[in-house]
């Protein structure tokens, strides 16, 4: 079954050297993103209540972007991608999420989740 891709763009008032700190390190996505991360090389550990889910890094691109597999899904296109897009006239920042569902119902759910966790980031960095 093909994955339903979506976007979430979400605007955060904060550097973007700063941001890329966050989304890029073990020790800073820990912070916000899940209760526990490690990395291994390329595979990362993400730990929510006990459960452990592993993804690859997929694309890093320092200060800009960081995309990672989830090496369950490897059989698929889908990936997840915190971007951090920066308006070139009015300077604002913006964190952009690419993510995959299985349904819709799921697709409103993740969204609401990335709410809940960019709003944890906004809450860590005090933005």
């Amino acid at each position: 079954m093909d994955k339903i891709k979506f976007e979430l763009e979400i605007p955060i008032h904060a550097s973007p050297n700063m941001l890329y700190q966050y989304i890029s390190s073990p020790s800073n996505l820990q912070e916000w993103f899940a209760d526990k991360v490690n990395s291994r090389g390329k595979v990362f550990s993400f730990v929510w209540e006990g459960t452990e889910e592993l993804a690859e890094l997929v694309t890093k691109k320092t200060g800009e972007r960081i995309r990672w597999k989830w090496l369950e899904s490897e059989d698929d296109d889908s990936f997840f991608e915190i971007k951090i897009q920066v308006d070139a006239l009015t300077k604002d920042v913006s964190l952009i999420v690419t993510d995959f569902a299985d349904d819709d119902d799921e697709v409103e759910e993740s969204r609401q989740l990335w709410r809940n966790q960019i709003d944890e980031l906004r809450h860590t960095i005090g933005a």
